[in-house]
């Protein structure tokens, strides 16, 4: 893995880059992240009839993880919905298709607009925080869109000083710390661990579907699935005593049960932490993948449904 600056290897003398993001010591540049802004004097209830989270109290600087479905109940695209200084925001990983494309065909007549913001907002993410950090000419949000912590949003032409600004009190982190420090946290992403053919139950993005909330699309699907019956397939986050790969099988009883989709080092590098799509018949079965290794059950160090990366 590279050092949290991006330098060279880690040496193993102190904390990575994945440790110092669980612990509010360094944070992230997402500015690269999808944010689609959502206006006009029907935004949050246009947008609350149509997503799975319930957005009627979500107050200015907060924010909350959502999902959007198809009519089927499958998972279309993963966001948060965010109201930094009070303006209503959807930030998204990149890597899915653009959920303000996948909402302009509803809006018809109502008195809402989408406007891609992604080049006019700088965004940075401190999963470990609590409480937003000091750096004036920003606008918070919690939690993250990384599924924990605190969001900053400030506009693109104040990035690089404020880059510089955080850097002196933070530790800037890299992709691949990111992509550790979410799979120890155990949090899902949509088109590594999650398709678009789950259910939000499949993918384990339930934290992201508000059970006692009204219509909205997909809802009858997913009521479906959760009253009268069960999913196809879980999302497991599993742990092992040596090194195991996303993408190898999860065996059960001689039987491929399901496969590893997001593996990354335990902390301090002794085992591994995984996320693996398993089916249900096979969810409380002795697991090991195909070479032998056991994977036993891990608790979720982070609440299931983070839409993010």
């Amino acid at each position: 893995m590279r050092a949290a600056r991006g330098g060279g290897p880690e040496t193993g003398a102190g904390p990575d880059g994945a440790e110092l993001l669980a612990a509010g010591k360094a944070f992230v540049d997402l500015s690269s992240w999808r944010k689609v802004g959502v206006s006009g004097t029907e935004a949050l209830s246009w947008l609350q009839d149509l997503v799975t989270a319930d957005l009627r109290d979500l107050a200015p600087g907060r924010a909350r993880q959502a999902l959007l479905l198809s009519p089927t109940g499958r998972v279309r695209a993963a966001f948060t919905v965010a109201v930094p200084g009070g303006s209503v925001l959807l930030l998204q990983d990149p890597a899915q298709p653009s959920v303000g494309d996948l909402l302009a065909p509803y809006v018809l007549s109502s008195d809402v607009r989408l406007d891609d913001r992604t080049e006019e907002l700088a965004l940075f993410a401190f999963p470990g925080l609590e409480a937003e950090p000091s750096a004036p000419g920003t606008a918070a949000s919690s939690p993250s869109c990384l599924g924990a912590g605190v969001d900053l949003l400030a506009l693109a032409e104040d990035h690089d000083s404020l880059l510089a600004s955080l850097s002196r009190a933070y530790r800037l982190a890299g992709p691949e710390d990111l992509e550790v420090w979410r799979v120890r946290a155990g949090l899902p992403r949509l088109g590594v661990d999650v398709t678009e053919e789950d259910l939000p139950w499949e993918g384990g993005l339930e934290g992201a579907v508000a059970l006692d909330k009204g219509c909205y699309l997909g809802q009858e699907a997913v009521a479906r699935v959760r009253n009268l019956g069960h999913p196809r397939r879980l999302l497991l986050a599993l742990e092992a005593d040596a090194p195991v790969a996303a993408g190898e099988p999860v065996v059960a009883e001689a039987d491929e049960v399901g496969r590893v989709t997001s593996a990354a080092p335990a902390p301090g590098g002794t085992g591994t932490l995984l996320l693996a799509r398993v089916r249900w018949e096979a969810r409380d079965l002795p697991l090991r993948t195909r070479g032998g290794t056991e994977l036993r059950p891990r608790p979720a160090a982070a609440p299931r449904g983070a839409a993010g990366r």
